[in-house]
Formats: C-alpha cells, structure tokens, sequence
C-alpha cells in the first residue's frame, strides 16, 4: 500500500470523498507509520466512509467491529462453535470413538471468528474498522488497546496467534466520551468537522451531478443555515444532504423556495423535536432567503 501523497488524495476523490490536503496528510501518516488511524468528529461527518474508501483504494477487504455498549472480547475477538461441540461429542458417544478424540474439539475447526481475530488471521491485508469506539466501556477499551499494540491474541487451546499482515486500522469516535491517553497514544489522531458550504456544494456536485451547480449551492447553503443557527437534537450529515438533492431531483425541483422545503425538510431534521426548532427559531422563509443570497439571517457562508 504505497502511494504518495498526491496519489492518495486523487484516489480518495476518484472514489468520491471530497477532502482537504490536511486530511490527506493525516492518513497518509498513518499508512506510512503502520498506526491505527484514530477518527473523530460528530455523526455524519464522514468518519466511517475513510475506512470503506481505503478497502477500496487498496483493493483490500473491509473488517467492520460496529461497537456498542456491552461489547465484549467473545463478540469481538472470538467464541467457540458450542452447538458443533455438542454435537461431535453425540456423535463420539455413539460410534463409541473414545475420549482422545475430544481433543479435537477446541481446534480450529470450531473456533467462530469475530472481526478483530478475523483481520489478524486474514490471507492479506485487510482494512480493520473499529466504529464508534466511544461507545464501549474503559475496561474493553483496555483489552482493545492491547489487541492493537502487539497485533496478537492468546487463545489457550490454540497457543499465540501473530497477525499474518497487519491490518490497516480505522477506529472512530463521536466524541461520547473521552478515550483513554493510551488508545490515542496508540494512534494517529483526526478530527473532522462538518463541511464547509463550498466543500459541500463540491461533495453534492459529484455525488448528485443532476442537481446543476444553482441548486447543489442553495442546499449547501440551507444546511450550513440549519447545522448553524438552530439549537438541533441532531445535526444534519453529509448523507443526508445528499438524500436532500436527489429528493428535490425527484421532484424536479431547480430552486430551494420556502415552499418547496417546507414539503422536503423532513430529509434533513429526522425528529419532531428539531422540526418544532426550525420553526420557532428561523422558519422556512429566513432558511430560503439564506440559501439563495447567503446574506439572511447573519450565517457565515
């Protein structure tokens, strides 16, 4: 996985990830120092789709450990196949094959590979997501820790198993709580903010070309208005400015009038709480007049 600088950065925007050099520089870093590469910023902000864009970029296969809280080193590292064990030891007390037989039975055969023992035991290099790290609890975060520092896990029916290839690393972060001085010692550390209106227009110019320059800027503008200026549950992603696009394409819409995202809006606030805010606080008329003439409202464009 070598690529220079500038080669990586037009391979991340080939494969459609519109990003800064500085983000480039960052995870370049990473690849070069074999780090994990430790992601942080809020949801929807393009943290996940590194990982996916590098599986891509190296052809490699993506590994995702989706975490949650209650994880634990069985669901993420490995369990044994009871059900199969059971079922061999029946079959041995019937043919009468005798106990040494069970010995067999904590072979590899049996053993259920979880996403961190399936990227270190993996044929070749492989991207290894570790998503929303944040979530688990500091005990977890301790063994993972470990996990990523040698590269190896002890399995005691099968001995020390070394990573055949190191994993590209990906771990992300919604910033929930704060991770351990250890695990971002481990890491090459980025954060990534929501985009900036320009950035955004770049992204919806590719991602959704029909929309026309005129209507991907006035989307880009209405949601850098709503991120902004409006006390949110939940800001916007990415994503879903995007859904916003190709939804006003669907409707052959050219223009973003208070009309028009009065009837759409739902494709960006996704709960009462910030329909209701949008309301109260600005209302569709002043996120129209802003996405239009970016002068509305004070917001910075």
């Amino acid at each position: 996985m070598h690529l220079t600088i500038d080669e990586l950065h037009r391979a991340f925007e080939k494969e459609g990830y519109i990003c800064e050099r500085d983000l480039v520089i960052t995870v370049f870093l990473a690849l070069q120092l074999g780090k994990p590469l430790l992601v942080e910023g809020a949801p929807g902000v393009g943290k996940t789709e590194i990982a996916k864009v590098l599986g891509r970029v190296f052809a490699a296969d993506l590994i995702r450990l989706q975490c949650y809280e209650g994880l634990d080193e069985n669901k993420a590292l490995y369990e044994w196949n009871y059900q199969r064990q059971l079922l061999k030891i029946q079959l041995l007390k019937e043919t009468c094959a005798g106990e040494t037989a069970e010995s067999d039975l904590f072979s590899a055969e049996y053993l259920l590979e979880r996403p961190l023992l399936k990227a270190i035991r993996a044929e070749k290099q492989v991207v290894l997501l570790i998503d929303e790290v944040d979530k688990v609890d500091e005990e977890f975060e301790a063994f993972l820790f470990e996990v990523l520092s040698d590269f190896q896990v002890s399995i005691p029916e099968l001995g020390t198993l070394v990573a055949r290839h190191i994993p590209v690393v990906v771990l992300t972060s919604n910033g929930e709580r704060e991770l351990s001085d250890g695990l971002k010692r481990r890491c090459v550390y980025l954060y990534i903010d929501y985009p900036t209106v320009e950035k955004e227009m770049r992204i919806l110019q590719v991602k959704v070309p029909e929309a026309g320059d005129k209507l991907a800027r006035e989307i880009a503008r209405a949601v850098h208005f709503i991120r902004s200026s409006l006390e949110l549950r939940k800001k916007p992603a990415i994503s879903e400015t995007i859904d916003w696009a190709r939804a006003l394409v669907a409707l052959n819409a050219d223009a973003l009038g208070p009309e028009v995202i009065g009837r759409t809006v739902g494709m960006v606030l996704k709960n009462k709480e910030d329909l209701d805010a949008l309301e109260r606080q600005v209302g569709v008329k002043e996120v129209a007049d802003y996405a239009r003439s970016g002068l509305a409202g004070g917001g910075k464009a």
